[in-house]
Parts: structure tokens; C-alpha cells; sequence
């Protein structure tokens, strides 16, 4: 017994060990989350199960509590009941699919894990994926690198683990070797902001022009990115303002707003140049609970951000198809594997994570945009605000 309880903490440290450094932010320790796996398919009781994919997910969400603090102002606990919400889903499906017997079944029931994880409905809670790492292990094989690290996370659950592990380190040290700064598209430019709370909520003349003066710095023939929810809510009086200060720039801006009506708002992005002002981008999948709240909508309520789930996953910026993802996208596996099936020129990331202060939240993102454009050979524009 006291055997068994020894070897339970082991692996729960292990994989509270594989969460937290492979989800610290730095894209070349992503491969570390490939263990998980591994250390799931060590389980020799569904409660093990558990145990370690309760471990591996909290460790890797970790800045979830803070965060949610600093969004909503208020003591820790209300950020810990949703960081042990938001963990039921992941750990619910893979201790749903543990099985204890040897064999190939193993391997299969953990792709079946990783699958529901993935698409919705899971997928829409479904971050710390590990099958993000394929970017930092595959850079440049696209699809074909995507079914590699499946292929070998489902290895890494059988007794043929210890060949993957030797087959993924040494990939992993070969990818790092060669490892150099993703580059800009040409003639784009992500503009890193520090507004911190009041961007998107002091939407006045005085912010609007600010924001205009920042994008009017750039020479003509450039795109510049602002970060979510930058222009506030968006009016035509916005779109005309911004149409009339880029006159004879021949620059294009895109940024993010707010559409609001009578059922609720949509997150967007908005074009704006000399020739005119568009809704380029509606976010398929808001932040649950702070966003996107569907069971207001049951009880008759309305308000809350809607879910476009797999609408435009690509849009054109000019001759360019453009995979947009917005903050909480970033995080989840299907909205960036629906756009690159539509074949994009470039991934534009944005987010406005000032509420993420003392947390590796935007790191996270950062590095899961990182893996993603790299597995598929791809540029990638950031914008952030913090």
C-alpha cells in the first residue's frame, strides 16, 4: 500500500513537473508536454489516472487564478474554483479513456483523448495540448509533422516508450540547434502596446487619435496590427475618423473592436485604410464564462460575446489569406488547424492581456503561436497589449 502511494506522488510530481515547465512560456520546452502520455499510460488504477491529469492540466494552467483576480478585481478564490472548473473537462476525458490493460488499446484510447481534446465540445477547454509541441519538433512538415507527434504521443503510451523518448529528444536537440527568430511578413508590423486596463475602454477622440499617431509612424505599404479590442466599441463614427487620418498614407491598419446589438457583441477585427473600414475577423471562440456566457441565452437572458466556431477561418488582407487568431484562440488546437487547412500566407495573433499581470499567460500564447506557425512554415504578426 504505502508502495503504491509512493509511486502515485512520483508521478503526480512528474507530470505537475511536465505542466509547469513545458507551459512556462518558451517554445523549445513545449516537447517536455510529450511526456504526458507517457506518464498517464504509468497508471496502474483509473484514480492514478486522475491524479496525473489533474496534475499535468492545473500545473500548466497555473496563471488562470491571478488572472481571473485581475480581471474582475477581487480576492483569489473566485480564480480558483474556475482554474478547478476549467480543469474538469481534460481531466474528466482522460480518465474516461485510461484503460488498464496492455497492448495497443492503451495507445488508441490516449488518440482518442487527444482527439476530444482537440474539437469542440472539449476543445473548446481543451489548452496545454501536447500536441502543440509538434512545432518545436517538426518545424516546416505541416500536416505531415502533425501526424508524426500524434503518432508519437500515442507510442510514448506503450512499452515502446523509451525508443520514441530517445527518437523525440534527439529531434528535439537537432530542432533547437537550428533554432532562429521567426521573421515578419514583408511590409507587416505587430505593435506591442502598454495601455494596460483602459485599452477598449477609453474609446474617446483622444485615445482613438493616440492610436491613429502610433499607426501613422510606419511608411506607406505597411500593415500595421493593433492588439484586441484597441478601438473600443466600433461605430461608423470610429470607422470614419480612422478612414480620414490614414488619407494619403497608404498604410492599412487592423485592429481590434467590439460589435454590440441587441442579442450581444461579436470580438473583431477591423481593416481600416484611406479606401474604406470592413469587419475583417469575428473570433470563432471568446474566453468561456468572462465572454461567452451560452446559458444566459437558455434562461431567456441575452449579453455576452458570441461564438462564430468555424467561421472565416481565413481572411484576405489584400493579396494575402491571413489566419487570425484572437487571445484565447491561441491556446486551442482546432481554430489554428481549421485555418491552415485553408491554406493561409501568414498567422496574426492578437490578444489584450493586461489582466495577466504576474503570469506567464501571454508568454503561452506567444510560444503556442510560435510552435504553430513554425510547424506549418508559416510568418506570424503579434500584437499585444499588457
Amino acid at each position: 500500500m504505502r508502495r503504491e502511494l509512493f509511486r502515485t506522488c512520483i508521478l503526480v510530481a512528474l507530470s505537475t513537473s511536465t505542466g509547469w515547465i513545458g507551459w512556462s512560456g518558451n517554445v523549445l520546452l513545449l516537447p517536455l508536454a510529450a511526456s504526458f502520455p507517457m506518464l498517464w499510460s504509468l497508471a496502474r488504477t483509473r484514480l492514478q489516472a486522475t491524479a496525473i491529469s489533474a496534475a499535468y492540466f492545473l500545473a500548466a494552467s497555473r496563471g488562470l487564478p491571478q488572472g481571473v483576480a485581475n480581471f474582475y478585481s477581487s480576492d483569489i478564490w473566485p480564480g480558483l474554483l474556475l482554474w478547478l472548473v476549467a480543469s474538469f473537462a481534460f481531466v474528466a476525458v482522460h480518465a474516461a479513456f485510461w484503460n488498464g490493460r496492455n497492448g495497443w488499446q492503451k495507445p488508441l484510447r490516449y488518440l482518442a483523448a487527444c482527439v476530444v481534446m482537440a474539437i469542440p465540445p472539449f476543445g473548446i477547454l481543451g489548452w496545454a495540448h501536447p500536441i502543440t509541441a509538434a512545432g518545436a519538433l517538426f518545424p516546416g512538415l505541416g500536416w505531415w509533422g502533425l501526424a508524426v507527434m500524434a503518432a508519437g504521443l500515442s507510442i510514448m503510451a506503450t512499452p515502446c516508450r523509451p525508443a520514441a523518448v530517445i527518437v523525440m529528444t534527439g529531434l528535439w536537440l537537432w530542432s533547437a540547434a537550428g533554432w532562429t527568430p521567426l521573421t515578419l511578413p514583408a511590409s507587416w508590423k505587430g505593435v506591442d502596446l502598454e495601455m494596460g486596463a483602459s485599452l477598449g475602454r477609453e474609446a474617446g477622440l483622444k485615445r482613438q487619435q493616440e492610436l491613429i499617431d502610433i499607426a501613422r509612424r510606419h511608411p506607406p505599404g505597411t500593415t500595421v496590427v493593433l492588439p484586441e479590442s484597441a478601438l473600443g466599441f466600433w461605430t461608423p463614427t470610429v470607422g470614419r475618423v480612422w478612414q480620414r487620418s490614414l488619407t494619403d498614407k497608404g498604410i492599412t491598419v487592423i485592429a481590434g473592436a467590439a460589435v454590440i446589438d441587441s442579442q450581444g457583441y461579436d470580438n473583431v477585427l477591423v481593416k481600416l485604410s484611406a479606401d474604406g473600414t470592413d469587419i475583417l475577423y469575428r473570433e470563432r471562440m471568446p474566453v468561456p464564462g468572462s465572454m461567452w456566457r451560452p446559458w444566459r441565452g437558455w434562461a431567456g437572458d441575452q449579453g455576452g460575446a458570441r461564438a462564430h466556431f468555424f467561421a472565416n477561418p481565413a481572411v484576405d488582407v489584400g493579396n494575402q489569406s491571413v489566419a487570425p487568431l484572437i487571445c484565447y484562440e491561441q491556446l486551442l488546437v482546432w481554430p489554428v488547424l481549421q485555418s491552415a487547412f485553408h491554406r493561409p500566407d501568414v498567422i496574426m495573433a492578437v490578444g489584450n492581456g493586461w489582466w495577466t499581470a504576474g503570469t506567464s499567460i501571454i508568454d503561452i500564447q506567444r510560444a503556442s503561436s510560435d510552435a504553430w506557425a513554425r510547424l506549418f512554415g508559416l510568418p506570424l504578426v503579434i500584437s499585444f497589449n499588457i
